[in-house]
């Protein structure tokens, strides 16, 4: 699928991020399940980021990336 440019607010401003559907898909479900709104969560990933991105857009799928392992750990046995 191709990337879609969508509009945030961070801290008052405006900014893009370059997301593919299904990380959107992702980033989004990864808020509702946090009762945040999508502007809230990606504040959160973009004040926690150091150098682990180098972009907001690049932060946003290692957050999302990070949270499905997560998720697939707490549901996988550990010895298999």
């Amino acid at each position: 699928m191709p990337i879609v440019k969508r509009s945030l607010t961070l801290k008052g401003h405006r900014t893009s991020v370059s997301l593919e559907p299904e990380f959107w898909d992702a980033f989004c479900a990864c808020a509702a399940a946090r009762s945040l709104s999508i502007n809230a969560l990606a504040s959160q990933i973009d004040s926690a980021r150091l150098d682990t991105a180098d972009n907001l857009s690049g932060a946003i799928r290692l957050y999302v990336l990070s949270d499905l392992q997560a998720q697939l750990a707490q549901n996988c046995p550990n010895d298999v």
